[in-house]
């Protein structure tokens, strides 16, 4: 039952970063190449229209996240408490730009909310690859300071960053230059995904450039992503364990190569559709490539005195993981058809389409 929940909340929240990351990825590309009016309003509509829709995946999320692995639940979200409530305000400013950007028609006013969803897009992306970095890092598990644990063994507490900003020392922050760099793969990856989407629901003036641009982008994020695999095994030897082990695991890393390949045509592709689909395999395969490295752990601990959460020592009871499975899948159901139904009323190029604010 544990494999099951877990398999099916990365679903949920894998979903939720397909889906809500061409919004963030909109977002970034409406920052540095949205020039004239026209471009501002319709990129900015190609999130807008669909960011409160997708975000309903992320409180799926949260929510599936409290009912299966109650533990890891209360353990992430009191020892990142203060990067969360970031998380919220980055959300709520990216929302209130959106929708209060066109309520007056002062330049000064468009423009201050034109670079609140900017900006705010780009710490998203950047933040949430901050996240992944430090579930993959781990944490201090029980606070321990030489050798005596602080507090209960499951939970810890991460300032913003350790003086050493360094991801090898005991106590590390959130933000170290791991982390950044898995920050920094995030924001290209997000931005390369926003583009697709932006090509592909708009007739924006910009969109022949933004091939170019995803072609620059994708040889980046090549780069980088190099880079952090060898950093990676820097930090923990013993980071491929998991795909010697269970050879089959390598599905994962292979949808995201995948997705880079593809986009390396980005120029010669008939459909602009084929573009989102290898953004899409990125993002998919970043995330379970990732998550596949540490199974079953979900937060490795970086001490040898706590054991680090796993699905089996963070899971509610049997029973109760038995009976939730039924509304569980029910509600994966209800979400799917919300979010098909939604799509084919928004299908096609969205120039002309009301938003209504």
């Amino acid at each position: 039952m544990e494999i099951f929940w877990f398999i099916f909340i990365m679903i949920v929240l894998a979903v939720f970063f397909i889906l809500d990351g061409y919004d963030f990825g909109a977002g970034i590309i409406h920052l540095f190449f949205a020039k004239t009016e026209k471009d501002k309003k319709v990129i900015a509509k190609s999130a807008g229209l669909f960011w409160d829709s997708n975000e309903v995946w992320l409180v799926a999320g949260g929510g599936l996240l409290f009912m299966a692995f109650p533990t890891f639940y209360s353990s992430v979200f009191s020892g990142f408490y203060l990067p969360l409530i970031i998380v919220l305000w980055l959300i709520v400013f990216r929302a209130i730009s959106l929708e209060f950007r066109n309520q007056f028609k002062f330049q000064m006013w468009k423009d201050i909310w034109d670079k609140a969803f900017g900006v705010s897009s780009l710490l998203l992306a950047l933040f949430f690859g901050i996240a992944l970095g430090n579930i993959i890092r781990g944490v201090n598990l029980g606070g321990v300071v030489n050798g005596v644990s602080t507090y209960e063994a499951h939970y810890f507490f991460l300032p913003l960053w350790d003086s050493s900003f360094s991801p090898l020392a005991e106590s590390p922050g959130v933000i170290d230059w791991f982390t950044i760099i898995i920050g920094v793969i995030t924001v290209v990856t997000l931005a390369i995904h926003g583009a697709t989407w932006v090509i592909l629901k708009t007739e924006s003036s910009v969109n022949e450039k933004l091939k170019s641009v995803i072609f620059k982008l994708n040889i980046t994020l090549l780069i980088l992503t190099i880079f952090s695999l060898v950093v990676w095994n820097i930090i923990n030897p013993n980071a491929l364990d998991n795909y010697i082990k269970n050879p089959f695991f390598i599905i994962f890393p292979l949808l995201y190569f995948t997705g880079i390949g593809g986009l390396f045509y980005i120029k010669k592709l008939k459909k602009d559709i084929y573009a989102f689909v290898f953004s899409t395999l990125l993002i998919l395969g970043g995330i379970t490539a990732s998550l596949a490295s540490i199974f079953p752990v979900m937060l490795p601990s970086t001490n040898d005195v706590n054991e680090s959460l796993t699905i089996y020592n963070t899971a509610t009871s049997q029973y109760g993981l038995s009976v939730a499975m039924y509304w569980g899948i029910l509600g994966g159901i209800l979400l799917f058809v919300y979010m098909i139904v939604q799509k084919k009323l928004m299908g096609g190029k969205i120039d002309d389409m009301d938003y209504g604010h």
